[in-house]
């Protein structure tokens, strides 16, 4: 029976009044399991006039009530994580192993926020000037939204409501209609954590409820993760209308693997990065650039892990890799890689012949080798298990072709020569960097993002800048003067 997705308003289940519906599928079946509702514009209004109220009132709880609810709500996201991951698997497709990583490296987020006494202290100059203090305060921006992707329905929320909600402000989660109900799991464990009605809110929707966000006048900061062109439209839209916009876009992560690295290590680790998730990760690599003679080496490395993975439905363990989050999306997939194979990249090992479930929106592992920069499959994110090999003669060469592509999201190397690592991580122009680590993506107490085409916004996600995303600094000069000591003098403030 299928199940029907609702929005969540002010601590409740609420139907969205459009009438329109959006399917949600279990990609491992190819199976309709649910409809949601899709938000029209009076929803999305009807969620800010009550995200407004609460936070009125919200921003005035004490910074230790602020951290008691993260950390009740940290405890219930641990008891409920096996809860949690079977329905991401069930919407999104991606193993069970998997699900639950992401709700571990949520969980960090929650940790890093539930600080906010520490993250939110100001700074105080006693005698700035004779009998003249001077001291900061940060202070919420009042209702903030999130507009967050299908590939990490619980770790994406969680890298921009933690903080938001720490910092005193009401959030409104618009998540990805395709896997939608782990939102509202969300939002049930923030009402048992003690949340007041109205601080946290899900919004269903598409594109109609996006704009709708970005055009609300009340809503004051917009967080996006999601495809460089809608991230760069909602950068534009909502900075025009006055809103902070952090919009993160797409990827293209290389990793450099020079002729000292250890060529199993770099295997492993090629296979991992390019294939979890089935290749639905922002952080995912999707070009190894070989140096040199390594290159044979490698490619034969990587081609013979491959048979040994398991593909299948995820929420049955022992399987490697799940399905693509949809068919139109699979077969998009496909397409690459005949496009890569009629431009002349050498198809090592092809996905679309892979022994695969026949139900689902399965696709296999794909490696191709001598791929160039002028192919489709180097140029476009294709966000899925395809693996390119580009081989280039030195360091410089591998350096520079990382560097003249339009994403910086992330980019690594496999080296033993520490020389070379240091050198790296100086010359490549990309946000985040690892050294013989295949996905970088930082701990908590860091923040989350990467250049030039892959970030719109000054600030990165979560972290200490997420923290001064969702807040505003304030500086105070204070005098507490003697009535006898007024005076009136005209001219510029000057300290003494």
């Amino acid at each position: 029976m299928n199940q029907h997705v609702s929005h969540w308003i002010d601590g409740a289940p609420a139907s969205a009044t459009s009438g329109r519906l959006s399917a949600v599928f279990n990609p491992a079946t190819g199976r309709r399991i649910g409809d949601v509702g899709l938000a029209s514009t009076s929803d999305v209004a009807a969620a800010v006039d009550s995200a407004t109220a609460a936070a009125r009132v919200w921003r005035q709880a004490s910074l230790s009530r602020r951290s008691g609810v993260l950390f009740a709500f940290r405890q219930l996201l641990h008891d409920h994580a096996d809860e949690l991951a079977a329905i991401v698997t069930e919407e999104h497709g991606k193993v069970l192993d998997d699900a639950r990583g992401e709700i571990a490296r949520g969980l960090e987020n929650v940790e890093f926020a539930s600080g906010a006494p520490q993250h939110l202290k100001g700074e105080f100059s006693e005698q700035a000037s004779t009998g003249v203090d001077v001291y900061s305060i940060r202070q919420p921006l009042g209702v903030v939204a999130g507009i967050t992707p299908f590939n990490f329905p619980v770790m994406v929320p969680l890298w921009m409501a933690a903080n938001a909600i720490a910092c005193g402000n009401a959030f409104i989660l618009k998540p990805s209609e395709k896997d939608p109900s782990a939102a509202l799991q969300l939002a049930e464990l923030w009402k048992l954590a003690g949340l007041p009605d109205g601080v946290f809110t899900v919004i269903q929707g598409d594109k109609e409820a996006v704009d709708a966000l970005i055009d609300h006048p009340d809503v004051a900061a917009i967080s996006f993760v999601g495809s460089t062109p809608v991230a760069k439209d909602i950068y534009e839209r909502g900075t025009a209308a006055g809103k902070r916009v952090q919009a993160l876009g797409g990827a293209k992560n290389h990793m450099l693997v020079l002729p000292d690295a250890d060529v199993d290590h770099a295997a492993d680790a090629a296979v991992s990065a390019a294939y979890g998730a089935a290749g639905e990760r922002c952080m995912s690599v999707s070009v190894v650039v070989a140096v040199g003679p390594v290159g044979d080496q490698l490619v034969d490395a990587i081609a013979s892990r491959l048979p040994n993975l398991v593909i299948g439905d995820g929420s049955t363990e022992g399987t490697d890799m799940g399905p693509l989050i949809s068919e139109a999306h699979r077969d998009k997939v496909a397409t690459y890689i005949s496009e890569g194979e009629d431009d002349g990249a050498r198809v090592i090992v092809d996905g679309r012949k892979a022994h695969v479930p026949e139900e689902g929106f399965f696709l296999g592992t794909t490696l191709l080798d001598h791929v160039r920069p002028d192919m489709s499959v180097y140029s476009d994110e294709i966000f899925g298990p395809v693996l390119a090999v580009v081989r280039v003669d030195s360091y410089a060469d591998g350096v520079a072709l990382i560097n003249e592509n339009p994403f910086g999201n992330g980019a690594v190397i496999f080296t033993r020569d520490g020389g070379a690592a240091r050198q790296f991580q100086f010359d490549v122009e990309a946000g985040m960097v690892g050294i013989n680590v295949p996905i970088p993506v930082p701990v908590a107490f860091y923040s989350f993002g990467g250049w030039k085409s892959s970030l719109f916004g000054d600030a990165h996600m979560y972290g200490p800048e997420g923290i001064a995303f969702y807040t505003r600094g304030k500086v105070v000069t204070a005098r507490w003067p003697d009535p006898a000591e007024s005076m009136i003098d005209l001219g510029f403030p000057r300290t003494r």
